[in-house]
């Protein structure tokens, strides 16, 4: 999968509209307005990141993720939100959105049935960071509003988990209408279960299967460039919310034994120790600058046994303890 997000020109219009200056922007997030005269312009996570976080910086009301997100899923240009539109129900749309998702951006959302629930958690698959709150808001404000446009009912969501600080609760609230939870290890969408079942109006039988069939081509081309450490990478970063990170568990997961996975990764120039370390690093910097958890709390979310082994591993990634690294990043401009 290539780090390559769309940046759709559609989307300067709507900052426009919004009374942002798209020039002063793109000057913030250091990205030449050049870049964008082309036919289908993108950018890495990391300049979609940037993108975002000037938008905010240059003080775009907090509620403009919300309003984007209302138009992003239902745009007719894209194919994979068409193939969930066009489904036989909100599940099959949904696990449909799931699966091509990432032939989009590289941006996994995954669906899990637990209790009764429907739990959609959404991922950033090149990120360092957490997404910027904004972006956050479209995409889950799109989920919603693909839900209720789908089935045309007024269907909402059980509970919003968010990785971020608790900020903007009651406009949230407003929006979404359903429970928050800030500080949360991952940023989830909740339905209930029982509403995946809905049928979606506008189904079409015929468009999926001129649709599906291409789709399924691109995604056994994507997994045909896939490596383990890839799936190694993903299966640790599904796993660590608390559990310890055995390499056995990892090598289960994914049909071998340890021995095999550390041979096959030490054939890619890697071990399992060098994957679990780059992503440990990037989650522990996502759970320090976004969230207000202790410092025991993010080592056991990491699946290290104490904090002073969270503390040495975190000194040698950034050449500081977490402490230091936090209050740094919560200093800078």
């Amino acid at each position: 999968m290539a780090d390559l997000v769309p940046i759709p020109l559609a989307l300067f219009t709507r900052l426009e509209a919004a009374g942002l200056d798209v020039d002063a922007v793109l000057r913030k997030a250091k990205l030449a307005r050049s870049r964008f005269n082309v036919a289908r312009p993108q950018g890495t996570t990391a300049e979609f990141f940037a993108l975002w976080r000037a938008v905010e910086a240059c003080g775009a009301d907090p509620s403009l993720g919300l309003r984007l997100g209302v138009k992003a899923l239902t745009d007719e240009e894209n194919v994979v939100a068409l193939a969930a539109l066009h489904s036989a129900t909100l599940g099959e749309g949904l696990q449909k959105l799931a699966r091509y998702k990432r032939l989009v951006c590289p941006e996994r959302i995954t669906i899990e049935m637990k209790a009764g629930e429907a739990r959609l958690s959404l991922e950033w698959l090149f990120a360092d960071e957490d997404p910027p709150t904004l972006l956050t808001d479209l995409v889950f404000s799109g989920l919603v509003n693909l839900a209720q446009h789908g089935t045309k009912t007024e269907v909402r969501p059980l509970r919003l988990e968010l990785r971020r600080r608790r900020a903007h609760e009651a406009l949230l609230r407003r929006h979404f209408r359903c429970e928050l939870r800030f500080d949360a290890p991952e940023d989830r969408l909740v339905f209930d279960e029982a509403a995946l079942a809905l049928p979606m109006v506008n189904r079409n039988a015929q468009l999926l299967a001129v649709l599906v069939p291409g789709l399924e081509l691109a995604i056994a081309q994507e997994e045909r460039a896939r490596t383990l450490a890839d799936d190694v990478r993903l299966a640790l970063g599904e796993s660590m919310c608390g559990d310890r990170p055995a390499i056995t568990k990892v090598a289960r997961s994914l049909g071998m034994s340890a021995r095999t996975m550390q041979r096959r990764l030490e054939e890619l120039g890697t071990t399992y120790q060098d994957v679990l370390d780059e992503v440990r690093h990037r989650l522990a910097r996502r759970l320090l600058a976004n969230t207000d958890l202790g410092l025991g709390e993010v080592a056991f979310l990491l699946g290290f046994e104490e904090v002073n082994s969270f503390s040495r591993a975190f000194h040698g990634w950034e050449s500081t303890t977490p402490a230091k690294w936090r209050a740094a990043k919560g200093e800078a401009p």
